[in-house]
């Protein structure tokens, strides 16, 4: 076995390894505790059962459960519209811009996101940025406050979030081939109709990828709920954190951060079906193109 060869199976054995540590492993102690009974002392008490998933069942939970993909969807959607256009230009962009406005894109991830969270309170809190330019210009004759609402949430989920959307546009986009528009036009699409008909379906792979990073993390997060919806609005991140840390409900923590993972599981299997057929789709224009 060559230098080569051995250096990669050692790097593979390596990444399995990690994975099944700090992955598989805590993943599957969660599966174990959520078929446990909650003990008031040691956490959980031996003896299986299904008591902590039929609280589930509860609408109140349900309604958690919705809300948490509502605002996510949401997220997802307003950073699409979003990302798009500048994915579009940063790929559009001469060589010499090109590596500036990735910069741009990557800085975020240079400070902790939970620092930029912080920054987001400094500019919607009473008396804030936003505040106090809103009373500049007189939109408003006093103090306006975002915070611990909604729309505060749903800011900071796009915020934090937004890089994420644009990488991989960006990279579906910059592959694309050229030809294809210059064809389209040839044939006499206009711009939006060559967008329509040839930029978004070979850019799809794209979309979705940046849409399923987008979406699974924002289904789960829970320090932006807590700071800026200040804990009014109950999403799924925070009821799992409020079970395992104030509550000490460990079987319903478990329980309910096991359905999250299966449905994160369900909706990557239907991400990649669905990049699988668009390259299928692809893979068939082309093979019909060159047909004589």
């Amino acid at each position: 076995m060559h230098d080569g060869a051995l250096f990669r199976r050692i790097c593979i054995l390596g990444v399995a390894a990690w994975l099944l540590v700090f992955a598989l492993a805590p993943n599957a102690g969660l599966l174990v505790v959520s078929f446990l009974t909650r003990h008031p002392e040691d956490f959980v008490a031996p003896g299986l059962t299904l008591e902590a998933y039929g609280r589930l069942m509860d609408p109140t939970f349900a309604a958690i459960f919705w809300e948490s993909v509502r605002l996510a969807a949401l997220a997802t959607l307003v950073c699409l519209l979003a990302g798009y256009p500048f994915a579009y230009g940063i790929a559009r962009a001469s060589r010499r811009w090109r590596p500036w406005l990735l910069l741009l894109v990557v800085v975020p991830f240079w400070t902790n996101s939970l620092i930029r969270t912080y920054a987001v309170i400094l500019i919607l809190k009473s008396r804030g940025v936003l505040s106090n330019l809103l009373e500049a210009l007189g939109l408003t004759s006093g103090p306006v406050s975002l915070l611990y609402t909604d729309t505060a949430m749903f800011i900071g989920f796009t915020y934090t979030l937004l890089p994420f959307m644009v990488l991989p546009l960006f990279a579906a986009i910059e592959k694309l081939d050229r030809n294809l528009l210059d064809a389209a036009r040839d044939l006499g699409a206009g711009s939006l109709r060559a967008f329509w008909n040839v930029t978004l379906p070979l850019t799809m792979p794209g979309i979705l990828a940046g849409s399923m990073l987008v979406f699974l993390p924002a289904l789960g997060m829970f320090y932006i709920p807590e700071l800026l919806g200040g804990g009014k609005s109950m999403l799924l991140g925070n009821f799992i954190k409020n079970q395992m840390l104030l509550a000490r409900d460990w079987p319903l923590g478990a329980a309910a951060s096991t359905v999250l993972t299966v449905a994160l599981a369900v909706m990557i299997v239907l991400w990649r079906l669905a990049t699988l057929r668009a390259r299928q789709d692809e893979d068939d224009d082309i093979l019909t193109e060159g047909a004589p």
